[in-house]
């Protein structure tokens, strides 16, 4: 694998060293209907920090996942994410600050499948209009640093169990987002697949220090976090 290092757009340390937190969200309710999935959610999440969200099902653990990374809108609270509040943002202005700052690792990958892996990865970056050729090179590049450097051309049914996962987290950093946001990301997967996926994980936290905020109900992975929140019913229980 080859190293990002001198092409990833590393952090000025020196301004982050003066704020603690990277997302911070206060007072958070939600409700469908009738269903008050979100009842007063306050949490706060360190900048380079690696954090589980573990509870029994409908315990709220994905709403509260959605709305922190803008993917839905909270009724009530308040959300900042790197030192911007979320409230403020027209639609437009939201849709550009998740595109440059926030990536997201779903339990099926939703790669697809009528394009290659590269080009797969590349789509984050054509949304903000780079460069082909520049978002070509960078989407290469991730892909080696994943181990996929042989199969940038194949599309998603090309692709084993093990490799659809890792182009789907070569996605998400694309833009070399702040905050990874992963929902069941080795839910469908079996063992052996789902712990070099946890070690992948750790180790881009580890080179490119970024924020992971993973919803999961796999203990191996929250044991190696370096924070757990627990849910049940619509709150935060530790």
């Amino acid at each position: 694998m080859v190293s990002l290092r001198s092409t990833h757009k590393l952090f000025n340390f020196a301004v982050q060293a003066s704020f603690i937190h990277m997302i911070t969200a206060q007072n958070i309710h939600k409700s469908y209907g009738q269903l008050h999935v979100l009842q007063g959610v306050d949490l706060h999440i360190a900048r380079g920090e690696f954090v589980t969200i573990v509870g029994k099902s409908g315990a709220g653990k994905s709403t509260l996942l959605h709305i922190l990374g803008t993917l839905d809108q909270a009724d009530r609270g308040s959300l900042r994410i790197n030192q911007q509040e979320i409230a403020q943002f027209h639609r437009k202005k939201l849709a550009a600050f998740r595109n440059q700052n926030l990536g997201f690792v779903f339990q099926f990958h939703h790669l697809l499948p009528e394009f290659t892996a590269l080009e797969n990865v590349c789509i984050p970056a054509f949304i903000q209009q780079q460069a082909e050729g520049e978002a070509r090179q960078r989407a290469r590049e991730l892909l080696e640093y994943l181990g996929l450097g042989e199969r940038t051309g194949h599309k998603p049914t090309q692709l084993s169990g093990g490799e659809q996962p890792r182009v789907a987290v070569a996605r998400a950093l694309m833009n070399t987002p702040a905050v990874v946001f992963a929902d069941e990301p080795t839910g469908n997967l079996d063992s052996a697949t789902s712990e070099e996926l946890h070690q992948l994980l750790f180790q881009l936290r580890e080179d490119f220090q970024q924020t992971f905020v993973i919803v999961t109900h796999n203990e191996a992975l929250a044991a190696k976090s370096d924070r757990t929140l627990v849910m049940e019913d619509g709150k935060i229980l530790v």
